[in-house]
């Protein structure tokens, strides 16, 4: 017979792990590129991030703690996000290491940067699928006390969005082909998809 673990986050866990992070779980990295009204470039991949509305379609990203993206956000009204694939995982590990506001990850990490069309942060070159965003709104998170938090979640509407052609067949974009790399419970757990675990599951018909 199964047993429930239950507990109430204001209380602790009671684990080894906090599996808050394990349980909503994987998800996509909000790869996001912002740049200072000094011209520094930043780059950074948070874990809070998703897509938010189709149209006009919006994302979205958490940052915890006030931290450059956020305040490169909230300057100058734009960010890129930019798609983490297998083959970028080491380069976007490199942009989470902390550095000074005065420092690049995009130099530190070793990779290019691409202009964008619409916004002017840049976007970044070797990612296959990147979307320039203007920022819609920037909100403090509170607790169901009202009480503020130390996050807030920076949401955009896309503007443009790039896609190597590589990932479209017959008009169609191929998630597969972009091998996104999302992000897992823990320290260091992160999640691929592959073909074997591909399933389709169509909505029934509206009555």
């Amino acid at each position: 017979m199964s047993s429930i673990h239950f507990y109430q986050p204001k209380d602790g866990h009671g684990l080894a792990h906090d599996p808050f992070n394990a349980i909503i779980a994987p998800r996509p990295i909000g790869w996001i590129s912002t740049q200072s009204t000094q011209g520094v470039l930043n780059l950074a991949p948070y874990s809070f991030f998703n897509a938010l509305n189709y149209t006009p379609p919006i994302i979205g990203f958490s940052s915890v703690g006030d931290k450059d993206s956020l305040n490169n956000a909230r300057e100058t009204g734009e960010f890129c996000w930019n798609l983490v694939s297998k083959h970028l995982v080491d380069a976007m590990n490199e942009t989470s290491r902390p550095l000074s506001p005065e420092e690049s990850e995009f130099s530190a990490s070793g990779l290019s940067t691409a202009s964008s069309q619409v916004v002017a942060v840049p976007r970044v070159k070797e990612s296959l699928v990147s979307m320039e965003c203007k920022v819609t709104d920037i909100t403090q998170l509170k607790s169901a006390k009202g009480e503020l938090v130390n996050s807030w979640f920076i949401m955009g509407e896309v503007v443009g969005v790039h896609i190597d052609t590589s990932l479209i067949e017959d008009g169609v974009y191929k998630t597969l082909k972009g091998e996104p790399v999302m992000r897992g419970g823990g320290a260091g757990d992160y999640f691929s998809i592959s073909e074997s675990n591909y399933f389709e599951l169509r909505r029934p018909d509206a009555k």
